[in-house]
Parts: C-alpha cells; sequence; structure tokens
C-alpha cells in the first residue's frame, strides 16, 4: 500500500476547508461560546478593560467560559456577572477549597462552577493545562491575554488553533 502526502499535508499548511471553517465561525451572528483566559499578573487598567469586554460579550448574547484565578479570569467574572451570571460558566483546574482565599469568595457566586478535584494532586501548572484543554474543547473561539513567556496560555492558545477554533491573542509584554 503506497501513501503520499500532499504539498500542504507535508508542509503543514492549511487547507482550504481551514479557512472556510474559520471564516464562518468569525461570520456567525448567533450567539458563540467565548472562552476567555489570561495572566494572574495583568496591571489594573488591563483589568478593566477585560471585565468591559466581557460585559459587552455578555450583553451581546454570548456565553463566556473561564478558569477561575485572580488578573484576567477575575476580570471576565466580574464583566460577566454583571451582565448576566447565567451565561458564564467557570472551570477550576482543581477544587474550590485549592483556589486563594480572594478568589473562593467571587467563586461563592458563580452559578455555573465546574471542580476539577481529581486534580488537586497535581501541580498548579499541570492542572491548569488540563483545565484550559476542557474549556477549548467547550468553546469556538478563545481570546487570551499573555505573555511572550506564558507558556501554559501559549501551549493552550496553539491547542486551539489545531482545533480549528477562533483565537486571539493579546500579549501584555
Amino acid at each position: 500500500m503506497h501513501s503520499s502526502l500532499t504539498l500542504s499535508q507535508s508542509l503543514d499548511i492549511p487547507t482550504v476547508d481551514t479557512y472556510l471553517q474559520e471564516l464562518a465561525a468569525i461570520q456567525q451572528t448567533g450567539s458563540k461560546r467565548v472562552a476567555i483566559l489570561g495572566s494572574r499578573h495583568v496591571p489594573i487598567t488591563h483589568q478593566n478593560m477585560i471585565e468591559l469586554m466581557s460585559y459587552a460579550l455578555v450583553e451581546a448574547g454570548n456565553s463566556i467560559l473561564t478558569s477561575g484565578a485572580t488578573g484576567t479570569n477575575s476580570a471576565v467574572i466580574r464583566g460577566a456577572m454583571r451582565a448576566n451570571a447565567n451565561l458564564l460558566t467557570v472551570i477550576l483546574p482543581q477544587s474550590l477549597s485549592r483556589q486563594p482565599l480572594e478568589s473562593r469568595k467571587q467563586l461563592e457566586n458563580v452559578m455555573h462552577l465546574v471542580e476539577n478535584s481529581e486534580n488537586d494532586a497535581m501541580s498548579l501548572a499541570e492542572a491548569s493545562l488540563i483545565c484550559n484543554q476542557e474549556i477549548i474543547s467547550r468553546c469556538q473561539q478563545l481570546v487570551c491575554f499573555a505573555f511572550h513567556d506564558s507558556v501554559t496560555l501559549l501551549k493552550t492558545c496553539q491547542d486551539a488553533e489545531e482545533q480549528h477554533k477562533v483565537v486571539t491573542l493579546f500579549y501584555l509584554d
């Protein structure tokens, strides 16, 4: 049996189908499932903009997925909760009890909260990678706020692109 690769397969060039899928996702006018992830270390001015973006996306009827950390995720939660708490889902990398106290207070008010207590024995980095995989598997689009050395977040963006998700990556540095 003979197997051959086309030029686009051997060079890993996106196919026309990939471009058409991305174009359809961008042009979709109905509500979307948008994941917003990002660094814990975000200046307050950036947090305010992220909160406003989250609020606007929910006001437009989109569902938001995020995780439960401080910084970016906390701003996303504030914005979504202000607009419509029912359209927010927060997926934690570990159990609620493993979250910092400041995060727990905010997370106690989230209606759709998913805990991953089976990851409690893992390092936060390992659990976060798994959590981010779950988040991108549930979304149509990913918005990410990262630094150039944010290994976990950049890996998440790469994985989302490989799954043909629309990815918007903002660098904070």
